[in-house]
């Protein structure tokens, strides 16, 4: 099944990319693409403990269900900003 992944903030920077479709099995849940991405970039896991992840514009855990067309949002904190 396909998924589409949207990747903001830090995600984006590490991985270059602003989404991608990925292909998953079956019953995949949110952890295969976490696994699959640090795979690719084992930095990656450092933001587990604070990123917050969507599926389908609601909030999701790591062993959320997948089916195939969802939209999954990794979302890292954001930090920046002026003082005014």
């Amino acid at each position: 099944m396909q998924v589409k992944i949207k990747y903001f903030a830090a995600c984006h920077e590490i991985f270059g990319r602003d989404e991608e479709d990925m292909e998953l099995p079956e019953g995949a849940i949110v952890r295969d693409i976490l696994q699959r991405l640090e795979a690719e970039v084992p930095e990656f896991a450092e933001y587990y403990d604070v990123m917050q992840m969507s599926v389908n514009w609601e909030y999701a855990t790591p062993d959320t269900q997948l089916s195939a067309g969802d939209e999954v949002a990794l979302i890292p904190p954001v930090t920046g900003g002026q003082d005014v």
